[in-house]
């Protein structure tokens, strides 16, 4: 009886062992068939609670693990020209809700720029759909950002060509129809003399594109090429890849007179949003970072009504930004004003980095004129070297006055890197011979700098030529104008303000 006994307890113990395993089982869903793939979609994100984008174009890829789990990676992340690098979260818990899948998965990432972020995702999959939110809490900031993301599963078979093939315009002014220089993705043409700006205001581009592309501004729309303005051309491919093309007109000189601006970043509150000159760049993005993190009150560049001619000029100014130790990053007790042609790609650890000097450019300058006034502000602090390293740790220098600066300089190059714009030189100095006034790949340089100058004062720059212009080589062109002539060490007066309009620039 004890040993019948017996046999019964083990089957019910074995019964409840097998029982107990089976409810333990992860379920298996078709992950590869229905979920895995790249997803073209939008990002918005806000940081501290402020909307910093909206409408971003982005693509994300979600791949199985195991059979409830999958892998979701966001590529190239940016954040108010700051790339944070790739957002890979390694697993992913799914479960099934009806016909729709939800996920949910925390990891810590080590993030370019900004360090150590624990990022916390959950998400939802239905029918080849997917809205993801992601928290991501900078530790080192002690911030957090937020983003929102909705997309479409693409088949994998969507074409990755985004390409402008034809631009035309059908106008009597037109003397020479555009020509489309695929490597640097800038478009020209001419105009007669006798054309006025309000007929250079109603030019309208017929554009013809990659096929399944889109292009913005739309095909056959006006646009104003009057004042020397660039117009930008943004090409989406199937698959969401994006590239852009500049349009302008073919001149023996460029006239910058400052007259029309564009919100350097989209869809944020009033006080969030700042303007660039068409056509160039400045240091409003770095300063738009340090605003968001409650450690700048205004921007660096902004439009005035003080003109020389014209309705509005550009003014330049350098701010009072604390000064901050922010572990990875360094935060500036005085940030500079830079107003230039390039691009900011915001490298928190570097900022000096983050100024790539440059558009693509293929004439021989021999001029540059123009129009300023410049205002020093009252206290002059310096900082000591390794400038990156104590810039934060800035002291007051009673014995110094601040100057500005106005350089342009030509350069060679390789190839045009439009994508990252690696083959511009920076505002890093001793950077492997890639600093912007020393690098040894200098052909040309014309250069100002001075102090207090109350009412607009004219000058002429020559370019001075330090190797032979080659016009099969391939030249960049930078135009820099600087609140702070040395704010490149981190130094000068929270204050100093430059105004510059009616730029022009003369070429052979």
């Amino acid at each position: 009886m004890k040993k019948n006994l017996f046999y019964l307890f083990a089957l019910i113990c074995s019964m409840s062992l097998f029982t107990s395993c089976s409810d333990d089982d992860d379920p298996v869903y078709p992950i590869e068939e229905e979920i895995a793939g790249t997803y073209k979609g939008t990002l918005d994100i806000e940081l501290a609670g402020t909307s910093v984008a909206t409408g971003m174009p982005k693509n994300i890829t979600i791949a199985k693990v195991s059979g409830n789990s999958i892998s979701l990676e966001l590529k190239d992340f940016s954040l108010m020209g700051t790339n944070f690098g790739t957002i890979k979260l390694e697993k992913c818990v799914l479960k099934q809700n009806g016909t729709s899948y939800t996920f949910t998965g925390s990891q810590e990432l080590n993030l370019s720029g900004v360090g150590k972020c624990n990022v916390d995702v959950a998400g939802t999959i239905n029918n080849g759909k997917a809205e993801v939110n992601l928290d991501i809490d900078v530790l080192q900031l002690g911030q957090e950002v937020k983003v929102v993301y909705k997309g479409t599963k693409l088949a994998g078979s969507e074409s990755s060509e985004a390409k402008i093939t034809a631009f035309t315009i059908d106008s009597e002014f037109v003397t020479e129809q555009p020509v489309i220089d695929e490597a640097t993705r800038a478009i020209s043409f001419k105009v007669s003399d006798t054309a006025t700006d309000d007929d250079l205001k109603a030019l309208k581009p017929v554009v013809t594109i990659s096929e399944k592309a889109t292009v913005i501004p739309a095909s056959g729309v006006a646009q104003d090429f009057s004042g020397g303005k660039v117009v930008t051309y943004a090409v989406t491919a199937e698959d969401g890849k994006t590239v852009e093309y500049t349009v302008s007109i073919s001149a023996k000189g460029q006239i910058y007179s400052f007259e029309n601006w564009v919100a350097g970043v989209e869809g944020q509150k009033p006080e969030m949003t700042f303007y660039e000159p068409v056509g160039w760049a400045s240091s409003n993005t770095g300063a738009h970072f340090l605003k968001a993190f409650g450690l700048a009150d205004s921007y660096v560049v902004m439009e005035t009504d003080d003109a020389h001619s014209g309705e509005k000029a550009a003014l330049i100014k350098s701010i009072d930004t604390k000064g901050r130790d922010l572990w990875l990053a360094k935060a500036p007790k005085v940030t500079t004003g830079t107003l230039f042609l390039g691009k900011f790609i915001t490298d928190t650890g570097n900022t000096l980095n983050s100024t790539k000097f440059g558009l693509p450019y293929s004439n021989k300058p021999i001029t540059l004129k123009g129009w300023y006034k410049y205002t020093p502000g009252e206290e002059f602090y310096v900082c000591e070297a390794p400038y990156m390293q104590n810039c934060h740790n800035s002291t007051l220098d009673e014995t110094k006055t601040d100057q500005f600066a106005i350089n342009a300089v030509l350069y060679t190059t390789e190839e045009y890197d439009l994508e990252n714009w690696s083959d511009c030189l920076t505002g890093v100095p001793n950077d492997n011979d890639n600093n912007i006034t020393e690098s040894s790949r200098v052909v040309a340089i014309a250069t100002l700098s001075g102090g207090a100058q109350a009412d607009w004062k004219e000058f002429e720059l020559q370019f001075e030529y330090k190797k032979n212009f080659d016009p099969q080589q391939k030249y960049r062109l930078s135009i820099s104008c600087s609140s702070s002539k040395d704010g490149d060490k981190f130094w000068g007066a929270p204050g100093s303000t430059l105004i510059v309009d009616d730029l022009e620039l003369i070429v052979e």
